[in-house]
């Protein structure tokens, strides 16, 4: 029998302060402004043989500053740019709800639910990924999971910075995450496969 293929790893990137500029509950496309840098990092990633995804919060969708409709709208924007620079991503996963939920049932992130529901969609190895975004709920999935975390000076991240333990990597942006990362493998131009550990 041929053994089955061993899943991908993926850099699971946040979206807002992260991969665009971060205008606090965005929901206005117009307004989506991606961060200098960040599509040649997604390039240099997808290169590398990582798949990517996003996994982002939106409470604003709770809070009822802005509709799923308004999100969607957005998230077609931010995709229409990324493709526009080369860049598509595997997956775009997000959490509606608000702060301050049942934590053993809720989606936001730090929870391991849309990481968990990414992997099991797409074939993914958490525990040999990279968990990349400007806050420290972005980050500690890597705790959970498995995997790297990397928190980002841009959006948030600067404010955020004394928040994250030693065992966490703090970088200027995510071009500097993919030359961490690039630098972490050992700046192989794939990435080996997983052994499922």
């Amino acid at each position: 029998m041929k053994a089955s293929p061993s899943p991908r790893r993926a850099v699971f990137a946040d979206r807002d302060g992260t991969i665009i500029e971060d205008h606090r509950y965005i929901a206005d496309p117009a307004r989506v402004t991606l961060i200098p840098g960040a599509t040649d990092a997604l390039l240099r990633l997808r290169e590398m043989g990582f798949a990517l995804v996003i996994v982002t919060n939106q409470s604003g969708i709770g809070r009822g500053l802005y509709t799923l409709a308004e999100y969607h709208r957005v998230a077609a924007e931010v995709e229409r740019q990324l493709a526009g620079a080369g860049v598509v991503m595997d997956g775009t996963y997000f959490c509606p709800d608000e702060p301050g939920g049942d934590p053993d049932t809720t989606c936001r992130k730090p929870s391991p639910v849309m990481y968990r529901r990414a992997a099991t969609d797409l074939g993914l190895d958490t525990a040999g990924s990279y968990y990349v975004g400007d806050k420290h709920s972005d980050v500690l999935p890597a705790r959970t999971l498995g995997g790297t975390g990397i928190l980002v000076r841009t959006g948030h991240g600067a404010g955020e910075e004394g928040l994250v333990a030693e065992s966490f990597q703090v970088v200027d942006d995510l071009a500097a995450a993919a030359t961490l990362i690039e630098g972490l493998e050992g700046g192989a131009d794939r990435v080996p496969p997983s052994d499922g550990g």
